[in-house]
């Protein structure tokens, strides 16, 4: 059996009238950008993260870039986060001119770890930037803790945890002083295209975000400060839109599936031979159990490169998240790391492997995942 690391046309199917009612009333209304389908949006976005605003922009990756121009973080700054994540983290503070520091990961939940945080302040250090790794928020209340101690300001990478809890109830996006999401394709919560929204409980900085995403003009062709292009566009909003009513249940539904594959491998017998570690969904001090959405099922596995390119073979679905450390791209050289430096990134991205989790997957393609992953190891 074939199974797809992710299948958009059977996530779609179901809701395609729905969709299509959106092209329609975009193309009836000839409203394009922004407009009331953006609004309406933003309304709901803010309520479902528990934040007070949230302002819809172009992509993740702009949401991350606005979120760092509006607390005008630039040159001479620094930016606590992790090495162990998707590009665009580090790449936008590098791009407003700051300086990413890392700090290492806490191996269970692939987050930063709040113990290294500290020791990575200087006098030049302006902000913490978090990242909820595949679906799980990172240990918020101690890293704000620390924040709130050193004077700094707080941007959550939140492109991968929409709807993701802490063990109190606090959602993804309204811990830091603006929480940044992406609905690319693939997230949970994913746009027919590039779209992005950021979520604030200030209402000066809601304001300020609003005018930086139409160049900073306010009113038009008045410009107090330098924004950018950053606006959403109307159609993707009103994908969004129709979406999110169902994002609890995909939310249920990636957890199903989660739950699913943790019993069938424990029952192969992998974890007690060591050959496999499953994702564990836990504060890595308290063991409190965390409200993980699983954008992604990642597993650490032995001989993880041969073992993916058995499962590409055999027509399953898989990807390494991340193959590289930020610290080590070829673009960051300049800031002096080498390996070794951040040990835990290093070996998860040289252990970690995603098996499929969309909400689509059917019992009958988990059990064939695993087959094909408990094949490989017996031939070894």
């Amino acid at each position: 059996m074939k199974v797809p690391l992710l299948d958009l046309k059977a996530h779609h199917e179901p809701i395609k009238a729905e969709i299509f009612k959106v092209f329609e009333e975009v193309f009836e209304s000839q409203y394009f950008i922004l407009g009331p389908q953006v609004s309406d949006l933003e309304t709901q976005i803010a309520a479902y993260c528990q934040s007070d605003f949230a302002i819809g922009v172009s992509s993740g990756t702009d949401a991350l870039l606005i979120a760092l121009m509006a607390l005008d973080i630039g040159h001479g700054d620094e930016v606590i986060t992790t090495p162990y994540t998707f590009f665009a983290t580090a790449g936008t503070i590098a791009r407003v001119g700051a300086k990413p520091v890392f700090v290492d990961i806490d191996p269970v939940t692939y987050n930063i770890d709040p113990e290294k945080i500290e020791a990575a302040i200087t006098p030049a250090t302006k902000a913490i930037m978090p990242v909820h790794l595949y679906g799980q928020v990172a240990d918020m209340t101690r890293i704000r803790a620390i924040a709130d101690k050193h004077g700094l300001k707080m941007i959550e990478d939140a492109a991968q945890a929409i709807g993701a809890e802490n063990a109190e109830g606090k959602r993804a996006g309204s811990y830091g002083d603006i929480g940044c999401f992406s609905f690319f394709p693939s997230k949970n919560l994913g746009a027919m295209g590039d779209g992005g929204i950021v979520v604030t409980n200030q209402p000066a900085l809601a304001d300020k975000l609003e005018k930086m995403r139409v160049h900073g003009g306010h009113p038009k062709y008045y410009h107090k400060m330098i924004g950018g292009n950053f606006r959403l566009d109307a159609m993707q909003a009103g994908v969004v839109k129709v979406k999110l009513k169902y994002l609890n249940r995909y939310t249920q539904q990636r957890q199903q599936n989660a739950a699913c594959y943790i019993d069938l491998i424990r029952k192969s017998g992998l974890i007690e031979k060591g050959i496999i570690a499953l994702p564990k969904a836990v504060y890595a001090d308290s063991g409190a159990a965390h409200y993980h959405i699983y954008n992604q099922f990642v597993l650490r596995v032995k001989d993880r490169n041969a073992l993916r390119d058995f499962l590409l073979k055999e027509g399953i679905g898989c990807e390494i998240y991340y193959p590289v450390p930020i610290h080590l791209q070829e673009c960051f050289t300049y800031l002096g790391y080498k390996t070794g430096d951040f040990p835990e990134s290093e070996k998860a991205a040289n252990e970690t492997l995603a098996l499929p989790i969309y909400p689509e997957l059917t019992e009958e393609m988990q059990s064939c995942v695993v087959d094909a992953v408990g094949t490989f190891y017996q031939s070894k």
